[in-house]
């Protein structure tokens, strides 16, 4: 067996966020295998997340972010506690998601607040696209069903690709800091805002623009 140092319980500790006899703990499971170690400490914590869900939420903050001048967005992230809420932690999550919103425009938080018609609208297109396209009748609403999961996963926020980190979802880096700080959170509105929006304009790459933001900062 590996030995465990302090030094890998530092590190695994760095990358992850665990306490110290956590990291002991699974460094000694995985044979000081420090992959191994992280995803073993990142399905507990999942796990321990799930648990937390049902749990009320009514402190939190308002995170807003601004691009450019042209587009604003507020967000309400709740927390079970006040003391979570003035963590660097949580701050840090509001304003990745502020900017989330920003770049990706997502039209809900969550799956089941999506209209029914909205979907229903969707798919109607994209089975009318297929049979347009000569594709077999008989296999038609398969390959609509995965489009209509695609759809979702660009305009419901939990479902998005972070934009930091794009393996993540938001879901996932929301799950993550749950585990973290112990508390129950929830992201549960948001609003944004474009200048111009409606109106007949040049539509500029904001998506890129607020990604190149993100890497260089």
């Amino acid at each position: 067996m590996a030995q465990v140092t302090a030094a890998l319980v530092k590190e695994l500790r760095e990358r992850t966020g665990a306490g110290m006899l956590d990291c002991k703990n699974a460094l000694r499971e995985t044979d000081g295998d420090l992959d191994k170690a992280a995803e073993m400490l990142r399905k507990k914590g999942l796990a321990k997340a799930a648990k937390k869900a049902g749990r009320a939420t009514t402190e939190g903050r308002i995170a807003t972010y601004v691009h450019g001048g042209r587009i604003g967005v507020m967000v309400e992230v709740n927390c079970e506690t006040d003391f979570v809420a003035k963590t660097e932690d949580f701050e840090r999550f509001c304003n990745d998601i502020a900017m989330q919103i920003a770049a990706m425009n997502p039209d809900v938080v969550r799956r089941e607040d999506m209209d029914p018609a909205a979907i229903e609208k969707e798919r109607g297109i994209l089975r009318e696209r297929a049979l347009n396209e000569g594709k077999p009748e008989k296999i038609v609403d398969k390959i609509v069903d995965g489009q209509i999961e695609k759809w979702l996963s660009e305009r419901v926020l939990l479902e998005q690709a972070f934009i930091r980190e794009n393996k993540k979802t938001v879901g996932d880096l929301l799950k993550e800091l749950i585990a973290k700080v112990g508390e129950n959170v929830q992201i549960r509105r948001f609003a944004r805002y474009e200048l111009g929006e409606g109106l007949e304009k040049k539509q500029d790459d904001f998506l890129a623009e607020v990604a190149a933001q993100v890497h260089g900062a």
